[in-house]
């Protein structure tokens, strides 16, 4: 069913997938995982799109060092045009006994987003969770926008898969998210609303 003035929508954990013709520059060709979409608002991350910083560039820049060889060459990624000089943590959630950080978003779905230093301090210890993606800044919406972005067919929406966020090789994850929808991007209009 359609979503209407009176059925609200709810993006949260999923992804959000510019279609060709995206008019914005910051998500053409993107995948944005959305944290968080209320009456309030959406905030997300873009998913497919490296910085040129690596993860030990970014970890020298806050003053720590970084234990965990398997993160040091991962690229920082752009996550959208707002606080673009913040960092913002996705993670895989630690559970109920794990570790806590003072600034966390748990994200139904058993994905957490964190904002604060503390989960640097231990990433660069060695601990921390397992299977971290890094992004300055983020993407947002005012209440209402995303919708009206939605309505001129910007973007498609499909339950997220942590898999892609974590696993899929950077370039293959537009084509990835797409799959999950049973589509190819040759088959995609180019014409979409503009973001």
């Amino acid at each position: 069913m359609p979503a209407t003035a009176s059925t609200p929508i709810n993006l949260t954990n999923q992804f959000l997938i510019a279609m060709p013709g995206m008019g914005d520059g910051h998500f053409a060709g993107t995948v944005v995982y959305m944290c968080e979409h209320n009456d309030k608002g959406a905030l997300g991350l873009v998913i497919n799109r490296p910085t040129d910083i690596n993860l030990q560039n970014l970890f020298e820049k806050v003053d720590l060092s970084l234990e965990r060889d398997d993160l040091a060459t991962r690229p920082v990624y752009f996550g959208g045009p707002v606080q673009t000089e913040r960092g913002f943590v996705l993670h895989e959630s630690l559970g109920d006994d794990g570790g806590h950080y003072s600034s966390t978003m748990k994200i139904p779905g058993g994905l957490e987003m964190t904002t604060s230093r503390d989960v640097l301090e231990a990433l660069s210890n060695g601990a921390g969770p397992r299977k971290v993606f890094i992004t300055l800044g983020y993407s947002g919406w005012s209440a209402g926008q995303l919708e009206e972005e939605l309505a001129r067919n910007g973007w498609l929406t499909v339950d997220a898969s942590p898999e892609i966020i974590f696993e899929t090789p950077i370039e293959q994850r537009y084509d990835k998210a797409l799959s999950l929808l049973g589509v190819d991007r040759n088959f995609l209009m180019g014409e979409a609303g503009h973001a």
